[in-house]
């Protein structure tokens, strides 16, 4: 996620680089065309490209909208992953520590169940992310899994959703061993079915792009107006005195659109580990730092914090 609010504009030219050069190449062309080769047909109205322009706008504006809602709703979703998974501790080990204080448990016992649990919906965020990224880096899962679980997880195709069956397996175990009371699950189930509910939402997002007709149309109509923008362009600015400032303005008016344009592409995917994304990693962190403080460790993970103005 981009935290400064004031960009360098040498990088966003690097990053319009191909829009930019196609709009110099052309400008220069229909500059050359026009005064070097004298064939002045090759100029047209300027209504052309302001109709034109006006279609594009409304599509860069329906895209850039619906790119905005998907990546807001991505980032209201991990809002609820992290409300929820803190509600989920607070559950577990209040619910656990009844049973030391009515003596149906031992301090041990508690506390290790306590540590069990809340570890595992650590590292279901983590596996989330790594899930939604499609990255393989799932030794992370190491420090947060028994070792027998972690070699089970391995084995799964979906590594978050097989975690939550196993949360859920293991309420029922502490409901069995008088670790949590008989009604405690009915707490417990609506908040673990909440983390389903997430899971499933961010797949959604991830698997489902946004309508490729607007984005095919979107480019179609962009390097068409960019093509038609400098032959629109020549005849006034010749008219003026001045046909050389053709060339930089027609790549101003070509900037201007190619960065409404790239603002949607890159929005409309929030899980794709860019700059651009949801701070996933950063939320996991928030999560981890959060539940571990809850369990009374003391030793957490460092926060982390954004570097160049980005927070990942």
């Amino acid at each position: 996620m981009i935290i400064k609010k004031v960009f360098n504009p040498i990088a966003v030219v690097r990053y319009l680089r191909t829009e930019l050069l196609l709009s110099m190449a052309l400008s220069v062309m229909v500059f050359f065309l026009y005064h070097h080769q004298h064939i002045e047909k090759v100029s047209l109205p300027f209504s052309i490209a302001a109709i034109l322009g006006s279609a594009l706008a409304i599509f860069l504006a329906f895209r850039n909208n619906n790119s905005y809602n998907r990546w807001w709703e991505a980032r209201t979703i991990w809002g609820g992953i992290i409300n929820n998974s803190r509600i989920f501790a607070r559950q577990i080990i209040a619910n656990a520590d009844n049973a030391v204080a009515i003596g149906k448990a031992t301090p041990q016992q508690v506390a290790e169940y306590k540590k069990e649990l809340v570890y595992r919906q650590i590292a279901f965020a983590h596996a989330l992310r790594l899930h939604l990224r499609r990255q393989n880096t799932w030794d992370e899962l190491k420090p947060l899994l028994s070792d027998t679980e972690f070699a089970a997880i391995t084995s799964k195709t979906n590594k978050p959703n097989y975690l939550l069956q196993v949360q859920g397996n293991d309420i029922k175990k502490g409901m069995r061993t008088d670790i949590l009371g008989a009604f405690d699950n009915i707490g417990l189930e609506p908040t673990l079915a909440g983390f389903n509910n997430f899971q499933g939402a961010s797949e959604r997002i991830k698997n489902t792009p946004l309508l490729r007709q607007y984005h095919f149309f979107t480019k179609l109509f962009l390097t068409v107006f960019m093509a038609i923008l400098p032959f629109s362009l020549i005849t006034d600015f010749n008219k003026m005195g001045v046909p050389i400032l053709m060339i930089p303005i027609s790549m101003l008016v070509s900037f201007v659109f190619g960065v409404m344009g790239k603002v949607g592409e890159v929005n409309e995917d929030p899980f794709e580990n860019q700059i651009t994304d949801i701070p996933m990693t950063a939320m996991c962190n928030t999560i981890e730092r959060d539940l571990r403080e809850m369990l009374g460790e003391r030793d957490l993970p460092a926060k982390l914090e954004p570097k160049d103005g980005f927070l990942f």
